[in-house]
């Protein structure tokens, strides 16, 4: 089953060009092309594609504000947008408004073949745990699912990490200890609010109010600095094999791809390092839905 796609650009070589390149590598099929946002959004709402590739700027819509009406609406599909904007503030709003990746301008076959893999390998995945889930709740075997969680949680979740290259790091305590409590301990299988994340661990390390709030605080800074040492490991690698395994699955699955790429060019042109910046829900959210795909496989 191939994905199926709705192009939005006001740019008609770009359409073209994106169209093309989706019908030749046979990932997915196009159902429909428009021209700005307005025409896009009533496209998409009577289509519902699998994913939507969006210019960033267009005449009269944007693509962010595009996004926001899709999302009121109910539209939960993927989003890759289309820019050669480089300002950072417009590609972090795009990253908080959903996007899953970028497909930067002019247009490079080789970039759209492989965002549209990874997209594509995150909704076979994502389709995957839903039907486990519907799986499980119809087989009623909650009390059997609790005491296989208990037991292996702690070594799916170091695994990963070890995969990552952040098992040693001082915050791999916080993230096993934080995973442990969202699949083992909640009741719900969605994923909870960071905020509520890391008091519930907080209290298992501190007594008192005032200590739980400044303990949460520490811990958030400390998975950051793990987080951060595992985008380093995987741009390391990109780096010397960019076909290396590791760093084809887990470098777009759990990081936003351009902060992998900007971290590759820091490196490779041996730049000053800065303290950069990693999507902490993103990694989390990831680590969580892979650790319960591993726990009922």
């Amino acid at each position: 089953m191939t994905l199926s796609i709705i192009i939005v650009d006001d740019d008609i070589v770009c359409r073209s060009m994106l169209q093309d390149i989706i019908d030749e590598c046979g990932i997915g099929e196009v159902l429909g092309m428009a021209e700005g946002g307005m025409e896009g959004t009533r496209m998409i709402l009577k289509s519902r594609p699998d994913v939507v590739l969006i210019d960033l700027l267009m005449p009269d819509q944007d693509g962010i504000e595009t996004i926001r009406q899709l999302k009121n609406s109910g539209y939960n599909g993927k989003f890759i947008m289309i820019s050669q904007v480089e300002n950072k503030d417009m590609v972090g709003e795009a990253y908080q408004k959903g996007i899953e990746f970028f497909i930067h301008k002019p247009i490079n076959r080789v970039e759209v073949e492989h965002v549209l893999s990874k997209v594509n390998e995150q909704w076979k995945y994502e389709r995957y745990v839903s039907e486990i889930k519907q799986s499980l709740a119809k087989l009623d075997i909650g009390e059997f699912s609790a005491v296989r969680k208990e037991r292996k949680v702690r070594d799916v979740v170091k695994t990963i990490l070890v995969d990552l290259g952040i098992v040693g790091e001082i915050g791999s305590k916080d993230i096993v200890a934080l995973m442990m409590y969202a699949i083992e301990e909640r009741q719900v299988t969605s994923f909870p609010p960071l905020k509520e994340l890391y008091e519930a661990v907080a209290h298992t390390y501190k007594q008192g109010q005032k200590d739980v709030e400044k303990e949460s605080k520490a811990i958030e800074q400390r998975i950051r600095r793990t987080i951060m040492a595992a985008l380093n490991n995987m741009a390391s690698i990109g780096l010397t094999d960019y076909s290396n395994p590791k760093f084809e699955y887990y470098a777009p699955l759990y990081f936003d791809f351009q902060d992998v790429r900007m971290k590759m060019k820091v490196m490779d042109e041996e730049q000053q390092p800065d303290k950069g910046k990693v999507n902490i829900k993103k990694f989390l959210q990831v680590l969580y839905m892979e650790t319960l795909e591993k726990l009922n496989s």
